[in-house]
């Protein structure tokens, strides 16, 4: 039977849940944004922007958080520039994690966002215009309504995406213990001590249920979606 979780570990959980929504605040509107990019419009080089979104799915974790670290990091170019404008740190910071965790979550995030924007008819937004709708009313209250079931299987994934990166989160911001120590970081560096694999074993149940209750949380929105309930 397992044993109860110690401060440390529900402080690596409450950190995770914390990165994990901090990336689905930066990834739900650049999602949407690219999604749509990608499904109604015809820009020269979309295909070098869909593959800059996805390249995070093929890429090691690893190099991700080693660009991460170069672009962002105290001496790159956009993290030098952050410290000396912003006082801001993101490398070895929980919010350099949060950023990590987004650029990994960010290509399941629009997949189903762009499938969904796609499979939208046309011809019920174009009747919402004739009506004398302006276009960000017909995005609000057509569009959006009609894809709901592809955003919140993009906001479902990308935070159990998020809640579960490891490999840029560990390259880019570190193992610093109550600021970068995630969940999953937490699980293989409990691994590395002798007596560890309890700790870890009870660890990795409680990311299971997390993604497990977050999935569960998406299916039961998207069917409410689905037959036109209400989402509030």
């Amino acid at each position: 039977m397992l044993e109860p979780l110690t401060p440390f570990e529900i402080e690596a959980l409450l950190l995770s849940l914390k990165v994990a929504a901090a990336s689905l605040v930066v990834t739900l509107p650049l999602g949407l944004a690219l999604a749509w990019l990608l499904a109604r419009t015809n820009l020269p080089g979309r295909w070098l922007l869909e593959a800059m979104v996805n390249l995070p799915l093929v890429l090691p974790p690893v190099v991700t958080g080693l660009v991460l670290l170069m672009v962002f990091g105290a001496r790159g170019p956009v993290g030098g520039w952050l410290r000396e404008t912003f006082g801001m740190t993101l490398a070895f910071h929980w919010t350099g994690a949060a950023l990590a965790a987004a650029v990994m979550a960010l290509p399941l995030v629009v997949r189903p966002m762009r499938l969904s924007l796609e499979a939208v008819d046309p011809r019920l937004e174009q009747a919402a215009a004739t009506l004398g709708a302006p276009p960000l009313h017909v995005f609000a209250r057509v569009t959006l309504p009609l894809a709901a079931p592809g955003m919140i299987a993009g906001m479902a994934l990308g935070f159990a995406r998020a809640f579960g990166e490891f490999g840029a989160t560990v390259t880019f911001v570190g193992a610093i213990p109550g600021e970068t120590l995630t969940l999953p970081v937490a699980i293989y560096t409990t691994l590395q001590r002798v007596d560890g694999e309890p700790a870890a074993m009870r660890l990795a149940v409680v990311a299971v249920v997390v993604s497990i209750a977050a999935l569960l949380a998406a299916e039961w929105l998207t069917r409410r979606a689905l037959r036109g309930g209400s989402l509030r």
